[in-house]
């Protein structure tokens, strides 16, 4: 299964080891689904972990940003996106995962932004909550659920 996930999913799995974020990458590092990542979520990432007041409240270091959007760019699938959308009018850079799951033929884009949620699927694509996803993934793979616990 591929997956798009929004900067705000892995933003919060980075700066919170606990919560449905953190047991998404979890999942993801045990195989269960592959993530998809275009070049401009990749770019939104790492401006959103240099936002001063993230780095206030969390004192994210440095190395531990360039290994998570490296890491991120090595093991994800890069979406070469050839299509822009316009579908989210309010907040035009939410375009940007839908563009993605397109681009690699994701089944899911996981994201806690209203404005993707309230459009529940565009074009086969599911778009979820992180606790969605993860009741998904629970659903799925039950025995996984036991050994992560």
């Amino acid at each position: 299964m591929r997956v798009v996930l929004d900067v705000n999913v892995l933003v919060s799995a980075l700066i919170s080891r606990k919560g449905a974020p953190a047991q998404i990458l979890d999942r993801w590092e045990q195989d269960e689904f592959e993530i998809a990542i275009s070049p401009a979520i990749l770019q939104e990432l790492d401006r959103v972990l240099h936002y001063p007041r993230l780095q206030e409240r969390f004192h994210l270091p440095e190395s531990g940003i360039v290994r998570f959007v490296r890491l991120l760019a090595r093991h994800a699938i890069e979406a070469v996106v050839t299509e822009e959308l316009a579908l989210v009018e309010s907040d035009p850079t939410d375009n940007r995962y839908l563009e993605c799951a397109l681009a690699v033929g994701a089944e899911i884009v996981v994201s806690g932004d209203h404005h993707l949620l309230e459009l529940g699927e565009y074009q086969g694509v599911q778009i979820l909550s992180p606790a969605g996803f993860l009741a998904l993934l629970r659903l799925e793979r039950p025995e996984k659920d036991e050994e992560l616990k």
